[in-house]
């Protein structure tokens, strides 16, 4: 713990540097060039090995001086699509992208892991891979990564999430399921388009969808049972092209949310019974197209209670924050599906500092401080593991 503390400290401005310049220059999934790029020279600077992996990702492999397990350490890269609002100088200078989930934040901690990590590998015993994944956000880059085999050899999986609801200094991790599944629908509504004057000669696509969208939230306060965690939300709604002509067509998506899985199973065919009878009823016709996309965040037992012996040792004593189940969705459930892991979540929450707003917001934030919380908890996670 003393040479992970001096090393951790010796970088801790560098380290924010980091995390400050991944803000400034966000890239969304599947376009983290630079980003990787950036990963690369810094890898380079202190002569740890790498390979490409998944396009935009980056493998670290830290071998350690005698053989042994091995554990897998993953961060995220990846951006989204929001206009950021902040004022501070490092402010993200690719208009409409932001680092509004704390991505910029995870690899910072990761290289942060991998350079004390790499001082210290005479004294390990077994290997820690580092992972840099891209495409979080689209929900793909963790199964793109497993196809190439970054889990061969893999015996457990440990991720951390920088949480603005969670106060600076205190750490959230929960057995069994964390966060929910997501699956992405999209339904086409054909009717018959004409005149808004006559609308007794056409079939209303607006009205039709309307209909279904009302019906459908019955699945959720009908047909499911209360204590069962269900959300469906229709985030797009696309009809029409002027304002006095009733569209022929109307095209609704939106996203099913749970942490039952054979209720997640259930729902296209519940969704598609609500459709078929919201349409029949107006003469219209509807098609569903259903994609079944991130799985469920499912903690192992045995490496929570790790993570919270480590936690307790970095932080002290009653610094585990309670949180509930989370109905936003992580990639990180993929791995977790082949490997046992879990994913914690570290406090950057700080009102004094205007860094607790919600993830995802356009003046999202962290407390920096965080960032050398989170390269203990990788690093000592890691040796825990390898030292059991």
């Amino acid at each position: 713990m003393d040479i992970i503390n001096k090393i951790t400290d010796e970088y801790d401005k560098y380290i924010i540097g980091l995390r400050r310049y991944f803000h400034s220059y966000p890239e969304c999934s599947w376009d983290e060039k630079n980003t990787s790029k950036k990963i690369k020279r810094e890898l380079n600077k202190f002569n740890i090995h790498f390979e490409s992996i998944a396009n935009t990702g980056i493998l670290v492999n830290i071998k350690g001086k005698n053989p042994g397990k091995t554990v897998l350490l993953r961060a995220d890269m990846d951006a989204i699509q929001v206009e950021e609002c902040n004022k501070f100088d490092y402010v993200s200078k690719n208009k409409g992208i932001m680092h509004a989930c704390g991505h910029d934040g995870h690899m910072a901690m990761l290289l942060g892991a991998a350079i004390v990590l790499n001082n210290i590998k005479d004294k390990i015993t077994g290997n820690i891979k580092l992972l840099f994944q891209p495409a979080e956000e689209v929900g793909e880059g963790a199964k793109a990564c497993i196809k190439e085999g970054v889990l061969n050899s893999v015996d457990n999986v440990f991720a951390i999430h920088l949480w603005s609801d969670i106060p600076y200094g205190m750490a959230a991790i929960e057995e069994g399921p964390v966060m929910a599944s997501a699956d992405v629908f999209k339904i086409k509504i054909k009717g018959k388009g004409g005149h808004g004057a006559m609308p007794h000669e056409t079939i209303d696509s607006v009205l039709v969808a309307s209909s279904f969208i009302m019906n459908l939230q019955s699945i959720v306060s009908r047909e499911v049972d209360p204590l069962d965690s269900l959300v469906i939300s229709i985030g797009k709604l696309q009809s029409g092209s002027r304002f006095n002509v009733i569209a022929n067509e109307a095209i609704i998506e939106g996203t099913a949310r749970c942490f039952n899985m054979s209720l997640r199973e259930r729902l296209p065919s519940k969704i598609e019974r609500i459709l078929k009878y919201s349409t029949g009823v107006y003469n219209a016709e509807g098609q569903l197209s259903y994609r079944f996309a991130t799985p469920v965040t499912i903690n192992d037992e045995k490496s929570v209670y790790r993570a919270k012996q480590v936690i307790n040792k970095i932080l002290g004593k009653d610094k585990i924050y309670k949180m509930n189940k989370n109905m936003v969705t992580e990639d990180f459930g993929y791995y977790l599906e082949k490997v046992p892991g879990a994913l914690a979540f570290l406090g950057v929450g700080n009102k004094t500092l205007g860094s607790s707003y919600p993830q995802h917001h356009e003046k999202y934030n962290i407390d920096e401080r965080a960032l050398k919380i989170g390269i203990k908890i990788y690093c000592e996670y890691a040796l825990n593991f390898l030292n059991c």
